[in-house]
This record gives structure tokens, sequence and C-alpha cells, in this order.
């Protein structure tokens, strides 16, 4: 018996050739080359942000939105505590608190209704976290935002060609940052983006991300020589691994019908057992999102059941793995963040929710597969 793969990385075909180009025909395989350039068009087309730049990871491009934010020592920034620690990394490393806010049980995303209480006199940043590709409630978000000051920096690692309300993931904050890893839909092995809505950011972000220097405007033909003028750090890619994602980038739509096939089979079969309806919950898509078969998640009853689950799906073939540990119980997060009001949900849901395979080389026999073990076990518990 073979095993399903939780995670496979996209290849569709023409990612080793344009590697090729770059090397042998381009010359080039340092950062912001033809194909580095292509992604970023790319990504301002089908977002509508004002410049978008390819980072060597999302992690970074959380560094340089909290770099644009002017973050600093004694600082507070809002954010769930049911996420990847990059989110609070980026904010932690500039001297800011992370102030975790419980989320909402349905789409694991953060409350927006409870993100004004958390709000004190150093709150300087909001940080909703688009989780799976599901839009949080950006209306709300931005308004608290606008009546506080504060800037709202996207963490849509998850989010690429997801939407709220018609506008890309991404691009309805401040700042956007999106992720290239290879556990992405879209991937160039490490890699991300930050994308900017204000057109006034674009040099400054330019000189953070090209290590404190002008560069940009170097090769521009604005000024006769480059110089360090401004605290930055090394966030350019390899030209290399933006030849790999444009490959992915042209063929966008196929990649995301691809997976959103799968996505929905795994719905229509779950969904239709009776026994599976009466023990698992399955994902929830509020109205006005859309997103992009990131992932397909189901909730058992407790940490136990999830326990037994994953053991019996992986004697029957298949790799499945929970997901985040909320920061706030992590060491790091209890030594920068403090949770603000109940943890209602954060750590409860986090300990049911089971992630199962998705990803461009799953077959849709695989996942009936996946489905038939699922109702295995539940028939027999």
């Amino acid at each position: 018996m073979f095993m399903i793969n939780f995670n496979e990385p996209t290849l569709v075909g023409k990612e080793l050739d344009y590697i090729k180009d770059a090397v042998t025909v381009e010359h080039k395989l340092c950062g912001d080359g033809k194909y580095t350039r292509k992604c970023d068009k790319w990504i301002e087309e089908n977002t509508g942000a004002s410049k978008a730049m390819l980072t060597t990871s999302c992690t970074h491009a959380l560094e340089i939105a909290a770099m644009l934010c002017d973050i600093k020592e004694g600082d507070e920034v809002i954010m769930p505590s049911y996420t990847f620690c990059s989110t609070a990394d980026a904010f932690v490393l500039r001297g800011a608190k992370a102030v975790f806010v419980d989320i909402r049980p349905d789409t694991m995303n953060i409350n927006e209704d409870l993100i004004e209480e958390a709000i004190t006199s150093k709150t300087r940043a909001i940080v909703p976290v688009h989780y799976a590709g599901v839009g949080c409630e950006m209306d709300k978000i931005m308004a608290i935002a606008a009546k506080y000051n504060l800037k709202v920096i996207e963490d849509a690692a998850q989010g690429v060609k997801a939407s709220y309300k018609g506008h890309a993931l991404g691009s309805i904050g401040d700042y956007g940052c999106f992720s290239f890893h290879e556990t992405k839909n879209y991937c160039m092995g490490e890699g991300g983006a930050i994308l900017l809505r204000d057109p006034d950011d674009i040099e400054h972000a330019e000189i953070i991300r090209e290590k404190g220097t002008n560069r940009s405007k170097f090769f521009r033909g604005q000024i006769d020589k480059y110089t360090w003028v401004d605290k930055g750090s090394s966030y350019l890619p390899s030209e290399l691994n933006a030849a790999y994602l444009w490959a992915q980038l042209e063929v966008a739509d196929d990649i995301l019908n691809d997976r959103m096939s799968k996505w929905n089979h795994y719905y229509e079969i779950l969904s239709s057992c009776d026994v599976i309806k009466e023990r698992l919950e399955l994902p929830y898509i509020p109205e006005g999102c859309t997103h992009n078969a990131h992932m397909f998640y189901i909730k058992t009853k407790d940490i136990d059941e999830r326990s037994r689950l994953i053991a019996h799906l992986r004697a029957n073939g298949a790799n499945t793995v929970f997901h985040y540990v909320p920061l706030h119980s992590a060491d790091a997060g209890i030594k920068y963040g403090r949770f603000s009001g109940e943890d209602k949900f954060t750590t409860k849901e986090s300990e049911r929710l089971l992630r199962l395979p998705l990803h461009y080389n799953l077959s849709l026999s695989d996942v009936e597969r996946i489905c038939d073990a699922v109702k295995t076990f539940y028939k027999s518990v």
C-alpha cells in the first residue's frame, strides 16, 4: 500500500526550463531579474496592490511591514494566537509585545468583535491572519484601525488567489504578506511577497528590502551611484526561485481549479455521510469570502479522538497532520506576548483540527481513499 503524502511541492512542468533560462540565457542568479519582475507584475495585476515585491519569505515580508510601520520597543501589536510564530516574530524582533486575541471557531480567524477591547495606548497595529485562505472580517477590522489610527498588516500567507467581498486578500490593509513556501498553492521553495497599498511606501520598502541601500533607484538610472541610506536587510530572493514560481503563476487558475476540485470532492463525500456529519465539523466559508482551497481540515470531538484518527489514517496509508500550537502557550509567547481576554476557543479548537492531504499531485481517487478511511474510523467507534 502506497502512502499518500500530506504535501508535495507543486511542479507544473516549466519550472526547470525557466531556471535553466535564468542561468544560461539571462545569466542572472541574484534577484530582481526578468522572472522576479514577472512575478511582481502578476501579483500587482491580480491583487490591485500599488506595488508588490518578492521576498525571501513571508516572514521577511512581515518584517518589512513592521519596519514600514516603525514598530518600536514597547509597542503592542494585536494578532490571533492561532497562527505560525512568524506572525509574532516580525514584531517581537522590533521590541513589540504580541497581544493575542481569541479566534472565531467557525473560521479559525481572529474574532473581530474582541479586537477593540485589546487596544491600549501602546497599540500600533492589527495583524489579521487569513486562515486556510478564508478572509477575516476586514470591513470591521479596517473600521477599528481607522478609529484608533492603527496600521493593518494582513498575514495572507495562505491567501493567494482568495478574496473578501471582491477584494484580493493582502490588498485590503496597509500591507499584505504572501507566502510561496513549498507547502503553499504556488511555491518557490522558500519565498514570499509584500504588497503595498500606498504608493508613498514604495521607495522606503525598496530601501529596506535592498539592505538599506537605494540600489533600486540606481538600477532605474535615477541616481549615478547607490549607498547605504537607512536600516534594512537582505530580503531579495534568488532569480532561480522566482523562475520556479513564475512557471506556476503563468497557470495559476489551472492550479486553483485543480485544488478546488479536490477540496469540493472532500466536502461532497464527507458531508453526504450521516455518520461523519454527526461526528465531525467541516470547513465553513462565510458569505462574501472566496477561498482558494489552500487546505481541507476537519474537526474531531477532542484531541484524543484526533490522535486516534491520525494513527488510523496513517495505518491506512494517509499522512495527516494537526496545525498550530497556540502561540500564547509557547515559551516565547509567554515571554513576548499576552492574551487579551478569555481563551474560549483558541486552544480548544486547535486541539480538534486535523488537516487532510491536499496538493497538486493528489488524485481524486486518493481523496476517496482518505474519506473511506475516515468513514471506517467513525463507523467503528
